[in-house]
């Protein structure tokens, strides 16, 4: 598992020339409704297990929640299911939020 900074999501998500990774948002729907980054998938954590399936291991996935903890496990366990190109979003929409898209809100 890798780790992204927000500025570094941001420069991934800007750039032409790169595949854009799949954003997968595991916090809860009431969180996503609240805040979210534009085009993240919402799969909440405790629903991962039962989709992982669903999900693509050669695809890059960017893991995102509130502050970083349950994305980080979230990639943990993609890790361990043979998923090699796992990120977790430092920080989270929260640092997001402060540090890229400020019209994205805090709670």
């Amino acid at each position: 598992m890798k780790t992204l900074t927000g500025p570094e999501l941001a420069a991934w998500l800007a750039d032409e020339g790169r595949v854009k990774p799949l954003l997968l948002d595991v916090r809860e729907p009431w969180e996503h409704e609240r805040a979210r980054i534009e085009g993240s998938e919402l799969v909440p954590m405790q629903a991962i297990p039962a989709r992982v399936n669903e999900l693509d291991p050669g695809r890059q996935i960017v893991c995102i929640c509130h502050l970083g903890g349950r994305s980080m496990q979230v990639a943990l366990y993609l890790a361990r299911q043979g998923f090699e190109n796992v990120y977790n979003l430092t920080g989270g929409v929260d640092a997001w939020a402060r540090q890229v898209d400020p019209a994205v809100p805090t709670y």
